[in-house]
């Protein structure tokens, strides 16, 4: 399963739009849908992510009110 996947269940499970998951790291929309259409996610993005979801990023999510792993 690659990381945009991931990224997209992480959302899933916040609610989030991929719209609200760019505002929050501060970049647009299409760029954040290309990087995920693309699988293009750097560690960087993905702690950015993980912080944005309230979630810890290992190489997975945990969320952290439920510690469930995405």
């Amino acid at each position: 399963m690659g990381m945009s996947t991931k990224v997209k269940m992480l959302l899933a499970a916040r609610e989030m739009t991929i719209k609200d998951l760019a505002e929050k790291i501060g970049t647009s929309s299409q760029n954040m849908a290309a990087k995920l259409r693309r699988d293009n996610l750097s560690e960087k993005d993905l702690h950015e992510i993980a912080k944005a979801c309230d979630a810890v990023f290992e190489g997975t999510f945990t969320l952290n009110d439920t510690g469930k792993e995405i």
